[in-house]
């Protein structure tokens, strides 16, 4: 039997609750099947660290976490206390350190869901937002000037590297080949004339090399238009950071909301371990009342299991999300009355069925 190590980073708000329905709906799966065994380490990191300590993670949090096998992460964010640039420093950290480059979110309406765009259905929303993970808009390159004073200014600078670029595209690609073959590249070339320019010609330069898929460019104004307005037009979205980070949320929202929305960010060369989150925040608002929604921490450790190469038990579990999603079952943010607990009994019940 192969043992997995698991860094357990459950975080802040509701990030505890939804990791504690994920883990149990993977003991689950795990007892079920048999032939492998998850071992989880939980990591007391985030806001009661950043209160006992100043620093939401320890210094060494890098080291920590580089031998394990996957990072299985909460949520993070108690924006009463903690700036949320400061609450987000060390995630990014993460992603960049470990060069988990790919940061890949589907979006995909089941049944039973609502959705909230007239007229569309499950045969509708089915994409994956691939964003660049590791460098764009979220380097930390820039500063404040003159800092209180009537002329202070603040220089933020985005990086984009031919390779960043190059590879990011060939991720979706390669993810193309295996969906609907048809990759969109995000740009906002008629207005960023150098950064974009490049991303361009990049894709000009790539997009031959894979004459199976079909491609299109759209500025990110108009793909955040007609996502809402025609989501069956969309496939494979490769964006920028930024740009990925934003249409990765209208994802979410029309695929039903975000508390079903998983994410991976990945190295996909397993050089280092690969981190798998929900996109949904720490909510506060509802922290502690136990009516979070699981299921898109379900769904993101079922993105673990695939990248574990678990297949059998990512499919166990995925299949049984549908089921009791399309049977109505639902959280109060779908409408429903359930609690997360009793959520995940059903995702379980359904497990044990399948």
């Amino acid at each position: 039997m192969k043992t997995y190590e698991i860094a357990v980073f459950a975080g802040d708000g509701i990030g505890p609750e939804v990791v504690g329905q994920a883990i149990r709906v993977l003991e689950a799966v795990q007892a079920q099947l048999g032939g492998f065994a998850l071992h989880m380490t939980h990591l007391p990191w985030g806001a009661q660290h950043w209160a006992e300590t100043g620093h939401m993670v320890p210094p060494d949090f890098l080291d920590v976490l580089r031998p394990f096998d996957a990072i299985l992460l909460g949520a993070v964010g108690d924006p009463a206390r903690i700036p949320d640039h400061l609450t987000l420093a060390p995630l990014i950290q993460i992603r960049q350190a470990f060069d988990q480059y790919a940061c890949v979110r589907p979006a995909r309406l089941l049944p039973g869901v609502r959705c909230p765009l007239a007229g569309k259905g499950p045969a509708d929303v089915d994409l994956v937002v691939v964003r660049e993970n590791s460098e764009g808009e979220y380097v930390n390159s820039g500063g404040r000037f003159k800092v209180g004073q009537p002329d202070e200014f603040a220089l933020q600078t985005a990086i984009h590297t031919r390779r960043g670029v190059e590879r990011i595209l060939r991720f979706g690609f390669e993810l193309a080949l295996t969906r609907r073959r048809h990759l969109t590249m995000v740009t906002k070339s008629n207005a960023q004339r150098y950064g974009f320019v490049l991303w361009d010609e990049i894709l000009e330069e790539m997009q031959g090399r894979y004459p199976a898929v079909s491609v299109d460019k759209q500025h990110v104004d108009a793909a955040a238009m007609n996502m809402v307005r025609s989501p069956e037009r969309f496939d494979v979205v490769v964006a920028s950071n930024l740009f990925g980070d934003i249409l990765s949320e209208i994802g979410g929202i029309i695929a039903g909301g975000l508390g079903l929305a998983p994410s991976a960010n990945v190295n996909p060369e397993r050089d280092y371990p690969s981190m798998f989150e929900p996109v949904h925040g720490s909510a506060p608002d509802i922290a502690g009342r136990g009516i979070a929604n699981p299921v898109g921490a379900i769904l993101s450790a079922t993105l673990m299991l695939e990248w574990l190469e678990l297949g059998e038990a990512a499919t166990a579990v995925r299949r049984a999300v549908e089921a009791t999603l399309s049977q109505g079952a639902g959280t109060p943010d779908l409408g429903g009355r359930l609690s997360s607990g009793q959520m995940t009994d059903m995702i379980i019940q359904r497990l044990a069925g399948s």
